[in-house]
């Protein structure tokens, strides 16, 4: 026990000594952390440029740098990327956004991150002994073409975008054998005013597994079609609807016809999404279901009523990120018939180093109108070839993440990585 003490606090010791500012680079370079949430080739930004210390911790930088994006109607990406000056340059605030095309490659994407990247942190950077050492090329080519309408950009598509795929797979071993197919197709058009969308999606699986001579065949199919149109008319309101045609062998619905208008209310404007997302939402729906086998409610098909309601809040700041939502809904002719859940994720920075997570998820289920009537099999148990009845549903995962020692992140070493590598 006592060799245990001496380990936590030797740990500590480091911790506290990990955390003073005598080990911040002396180097006269704006020391700079990126935190970037969307997936970005840091180890690009580290080889191109060199007048800047890049630190591991946000709290040893000069200037912290936040990237968040969101997707677009027409397939591209709109970056939001912020710059919080700290300490002596506490002052320092701004904020880029910029866009990359739907068939950008990740070589073009990048490029254009470190751009934007490197317009920011100018400013700063000119403060510093290597002001000198930088280069602005502030030329055009053809510049003196350029009209003032050059953004206004016909679409010959008229801001459709359509996406096609298909897949198999197959897989086997001695005992086991397993195949599938998966195909969907979907067309979307986004403006800043309304969002309508098509999709089809259809999985097949075979499973044929041997256990003692006996051999079992699992099949299960599903298929979805999906449409839904929203329509906003205002910065903080928004409405729609959603219908869905569907089947599963695995929820034991021969065919599903639902459909559900629904009510939205951001309370911030919607332009703030990739900082700041808080919404309310409330619709009603109808069902029609037909079934594969007889309900445990003695139903072949059924039509009923419903409604619903959710929540959801989105935050990335520089203490961390926070998504999380909750949803209640009920059927108006049972109310003891409903669903209610939530689901959580944060990370947070506590301090120089270290760092603290949760993930939550969670339902209660009480409105399991289409499970199969009678006894459930052992084969059906351990194959999950038809849902079985739960009256909840969770997972969840915690945990702290340390780390100390040098607060430099510049150098770039890729030796003994990637495919054969230790």
């Amino acid at each position: 026990m006592y060799k245990i003490w001496k380990i936590i606090g030797l740990l500590f010791v480091l911790f506290i000594f990990s955390s003073t500012k005598a080990q911040n680079s002396n180097s006269g370079k704006l020391k700079v952390f990126i935190d970037c949430r969307v997936g970005c080739d840091l180890t690009y930004f580290k080889t191109e440029i060199n007048i800047v210390d890049f630190v591991l911790n946000r709290v040893d930088a000069d200037l912290y740098v936040l990237l968040n994006a969101q997707r677009m109607g027409g397939g591209g990406v709109e970056y939001t990327m912020n710059f919080f000056g700290q300490d002596k340059y506490q002052n320092y605030i701004d904020t880029l956004v910029f866009t990359t095309a739907p068939n950008a490659t990740a070589s073009k994407v990048r490029t254009i991150m470190l751009q934007y990247f490197m317009l920011g942190c100018s400013p700063l950077i000119a403060k510093t002994p290597y002001a000198s050492k930088v280069k602005i090329d502030m030329k055009v080519a053809g510049a003196h073409d350029l009209s003032i309408n050059e953004n206004t950009t016909q679409d010959r598509w008229n801001y459709w975008v359509f996406n096609v795929a298909a897949s198999g797979q197959f897989s086997a071993d001695q005992v086991y054998k397993n195949s599938g197919l998966n195909s969907s197709i979907s067309a979307n058009r986004t403006t800043n005013k309304v969002k309508l969308g098509f999709s089809l999606n259809a999985n097949l699986s075979n499973s044929l597994y041997t256990y003692d001579t006996t051999q079992f065949n699992v099949k299960n199919s599903n298929y979805r079609l999906y449409h839904t149109l929203v329509n906003s008319f205002s910065d903080h309101w928004s409405y729609g609807y959603q219908t869905t045609i569907s089947s599963s062998t695995f929820d034991n619905y021969k065919l599903k016809l639902s459909f559900n208008p629904t009510i939205e209310y951001n309370v911030y404007k919607y332009k703030e999404v990739t900082d700041r997302f808080f919404v309310f939402r409330y619709g009603f729906f109808v069902s029609h279901n037909d079934y594969y086998d007889t309900t445990i409610y003695n139903k072949m098909n059924e039509t009923y009523f419903g409604h619903r309601f959710s929540g959801a809040i989105t935050l990335n700041k520089i203490w961390g990120t926070f998504n999380g939502g909750m949803y209640y809904s009920n059927y108006f002719y049972d109310w003891s018939l409903y669903t209610m859940g939530i689901n959580a994720n944060t990370d947070v920075r506590i301090g120089s180093g270290l760092s603290f997570f949760v993930h939550l998820n969670a339902s209660i289920v009480h409105n399991q109108i289409n499970l199969v009537k009678g006894n459930i099999s052992e084969q059906d148990l351990l194959t999950r070839q038809r849902q079985l009845g739960s009256t909840y549903n969770y997972f969840t995962s915690f945990g702290l993440a340390f780390r100390f020692g040098s607060i430099l992140n510049n150098f770039v070493n890729p030796r003994f990585e990637g495919y054969g590598g230790f």
